[in-house]
């Protein structure tokens, strides 16, 4: 046995104190005064890592008033100023590399959709962290799985980084515990002019109060055999008749038929809803990245060889231009 003067093993009671001091940011999204569906996915991992350390968020914008926060949230950090109600990623960036200066947190997280993507690199860039993106579970401490080529394998990662910066999938952790209205509340003063971009404009579709994309119970996604944009009402009408949103592939937003924030995929959005309704989808690799998870999956092609069945749990060969209506008809007896 090897012994090497002035190395000695650390006691367990000392690690167990190390994990104990260890404390997470998580920079979360609200609407109308309540935490997103995806940030709250990011506090439930941020416990997972963390263990017994402290959880605090950081609320910036429009509906930053938050009444309760989710279950082992100690702290809010709220940022809502005249300039801040819209954001951009060159205005909250700096708010989390500050608050991480005066508070030394040992673990930085948001949510792996489009906010999380556009603010938590800049954050690892000026930290000298190597991001860990899209994690789907928590191992420990530092110890991380995420998907990779196209979600067709998981790796295992192990960090090293002193501050690790981490973006999480939504649909891979479940909901909060619940929720606590008992958490120290820290406003931050800031007029949202960062000297590099401002925002602009938005424009909002209508899309008759069905429920986000990310979070709906029920999700029907069209494809290129929808033939054109006006033929969308089909899978529209059928998602309408239970309360579901409305998705589609790659190919049908490159073509025109409808908005980006519609498209599910791997360079879309991810969706895990409990039914999950492919219409006139081929099923190629990239858009099963971003619903395979789904727990009941639907596919409607006439084509008895597309890949999409290989995933799907119930199948129809037909002629979605004659099955989705006589779905749908049925749907709403």
């Amino acid at each position: 046995m090897l012994r090497y003067p002035g190395l000695r093993r650390r006691p367990l009671s000392k690690i167990g104190e190390l994990r104990r001091r260890m404390h997470a940011l998580v920079v979360a999204e609200a609407r109308g005064g309540v935490i997103d569906g995806n940030s709250v996915a990011a506090v439930v991992a941020a416990k997972r890592a963390v263990g017994s350390g402290s959880i605090s968020i950081l609320v910036c914008g429009e509906g930053s008033d938050i009444k309760s926060a989710p279950s082992g949230v100690g702290k809010v950090f709220v940022a809502a100023g005249s300039g801040m109600k819209k954001l951009v990623a060159e205005t909250v960036a700096p708010m989390v590399l500050e608050l991480q200066k005066e508070n030394s947190f040992t673990h930085l997280l948001a949510a792996a959709n489009t906010f999380g993507k556009n603010v938590m690199p800049r954050v690892a860039a000026k930290l000298d962290s190597s991001q860990i993106s899209d994690i789907v579970s928590v191992e420990g401490s530092n110890e991380y799985v995420r998907p990779i080529y196209a979600g067709n394998a998981l790796a295992r990662v192990k960090s090293s980084d002193p501050v690790q910066v981490i973006t999480v999938r939504g649909t891979a952790f479940g909901k909060s515990d619940g929720n606590t209205t008992e958490f120290e509340k820290v406003a931050l003063t800031s007029d949202g002019d960062n000297k590099l971009s401002s925002w602009e404009s938005e424009e909002l579709t209508d899309s008759c109060e069905r429920p986000e994309l990310t979070s709906a119970r029920v999700v029907v996604s069209g494809g290129r055999g929808l033939k054109s944009g006006d033929n969308f009402r089909l899978i529209e009408e059928l998602a309408d008749t239970m309360s579901g949103a409305v998705g589609a592939t790659r190919a049908a937003v490159d073509d025109g038929y409808c908005p980006n924030d519609m498209q599910v995929g791997q360079t879309g959005k991810v969706v895990a809803p409990e039914l999950y309704i492919a219409v006139g989808l081929s099923g190629a690799v990239q858009h099963l990245a971003g619903m395979k998870d789904s727990k009941t999956i639907v596919a409607i092609n006439k084509d008895p060889e597309a890949p999409i069945f290989t995933v799907a749990d119930y199948g129809l060969v037909s002629d979605l231009f004659e099955a989705v209506p006589e779905l749908t008809n049925a749907l709403k007896k």
